[in-house]
């Protein structure tokens, strides 16, 4: 048990490890993704666009668990962005134009990016 003046690097580990296993295992990086060679292979054009921080709005599409959510967020850590992500079906137009607002704000004042993932558009 954590207390106020304990080690915060161990409560840290502690959490890493409560996490469901398929978060700890989703991969972090473009090297761990399995598949997409064609596109995300060395060399290929997506892996350039996403290394040369030059990725424009995309649609990823495919059936549950193919990694379009795990793809966003390796996309967010590679270009150091703020990954957000709503839905499509459950969120509004009030709520798009709010975080669409402090995206905007976000890049005005501190230069960060943001990728924002709808999931459940269609």
């Amino acid at each position: 048990m954590a207390d106020l003046f304990g080690d915060d690097e161990h409560v840290e580990v502690e959490r890493a490890d409560s996490a469901p296993l398929a978060t700890r295992m989703r991969p972090r990086s473009l090297d761990e993704l399995v598949g997409q060679e064609h596109i995300l292979g060395p060399g290929k054009l997506l892996r350039r666009a996403i290394e040369a921080d030059r990725l424009p709005s995309v649609i990823f599409s495919g059936p549950p668990g193919s990694g379009k959510t795990t793809l966003a967020r390796i996309i967010a850590e590679m270009t150091h962005a703020k990954f957000i992500r709503i839905s499509g079906v459950e969120s509004n137009v009030a709520e798009m134009r709010r975080v669409i607002a402090a995206a905007a704000n976000r890049l005005r004042t501190s230069g960060r990016k943001t990728i924002l993932f709808v999931d459940e558009i269609m």
